[in-house]
């Protein structure tokens, strides 16, 4: 069994050396890889990577700063591991509870564990609050109840980590986009977490904003990803007839000799029409795009959760996903 460990670093210099070392005493005993990934620092954090010369680092520097999603991709995408743990580089997870959740993970058929912050070592107005919205938010609309979105440290089997699309500020929404995916039987463990020591912390109140402008995409991808024309196609039906209705009434009141134009009654009646038909027309167009994807590239719109062959026993011969149990 392998593990990679895939950290994301932006300007954290201060953080490497004692990161490193905590990391060498969690994982005695392990085979195990540290994905080091820079995500555009402007500071000496590569050269104090590059410093630390041992055989299980690697350093994979990106061009520029893409964000913490972006950067998690690359390092889920090089990592060669059997399981795959994802965590800061800020020091405030703990690599000591790596070991747990490994355990915890191959304890059971479990696809994910997630860590949840109990006692929060961060400030409560620019920290705190925001990720309390936020995990309020995205627990209310996807249904998939977890205690802490925001916390890093997770560990994966590796199937279910290659699977994951993250761009964006969509690394919050693991738990959602690992659903999305057909997986995964997910669990949660307390994990440790300290106050930070070195640099500043690069999230605040303004990245409530950004989660909530993915959570509708993810929302959409829920619930009408796969029959997009439902969404788009009620809308503009809703619409539309609201349109007509309005207009047969002016059309009504013109009739009976009413003068009805430059009414707002009018302009309403119109701009629902108009509103209707662009829906109506954008739901066809992404029922086509969404087609052409499944057909194109070879996609099935279902996952098979397992298949078993009946002789002197039962044999599972074919595994794919499994539903989410929180």
């Amino acid at each position: 069994m392998k593990i990679s460990i895939v950290i994301c670093l932006y300007n954290e210099e201060k953080n490497i050396c004692p990161l490193m070392q905590e990391l060498e005493r969690a994982m005695q005993g392990y085979d195990f890889e540290v994905l080091m990934v820079d995500d555009g620092s402007v500071d000496q954090t590569v050269r104090e990577i590059r410093k630390y010369r041992k055989p299980w680092v690697k350093l994979i520097q990106l061009r520029k700063n893409y964000g913490q999603s972006s950067a998690l991709a690359a390092g889920i995408g090089v990592a060669k591991g059997d399981y795959i743990v994802t965590m800061d580089g800020d020091l405030q997870n703990d690599p000591a509870d790596i070991p747990m959740m490994l355990k915890t993970i191959r304890s059971a058929d479990i696809d994910m564990v997630a860590g949840y912050r109990e006692q929060r070592k961060d400030n409560y107005i620019i920290r705190k609050i925001p990720s309390m919205l936020a995990n309020y938010i995205i627990g209310k609309t996807t249904q998939i109840k977890i205690k802490d979105y925001g916390c890093t440290l997770k560990v994966f089997k590796s199937s279910v980590a290659k699977d994951l699309k993250l761009y964006g500020e969509l690394h919050r929404f693991i738990p959602v986009l690992a659903f999305l995916e057909g997986a995964t039987i997910i669990r949660q463990v307390s994990v440790h977490h300290h106050a930070r020591k070195h640099g500043n912390s690069k999230y605040g109140i303004g990245r409530t904003f950004k989660v909530i402008s993915d959570l509708l995409l993810l929302l959409f991808f829920k619930k009408y990803m796969q029959r997009p024309m439902h969404l788009f196609g009620t809308t503009g039906l809703i619409l539309t007839a609201a349109g007509i209705l309005i207009n047969l009434y002016l059309f009504a009141l013109k009739i009976a000799g009413n003068d009805i134009w430059g009414k707002p009654l009018m302009i309403l009646g119109a701009i629902l029409l108009l509103a209707g038909f662009q829906t109506i027309t954008i739901g066809i167009i992404t029922e086509m795009l969404m087609r052409t994807y499944y057909e194109t590239q070879g996609k099935k719109p279902y996952r098979i959760k397992a298949i078993y062959q009946f002789e002197t026993k039962d044999q599972k011969i074919h595994t794919d996903s499994w539903p989410v149990t929180v």
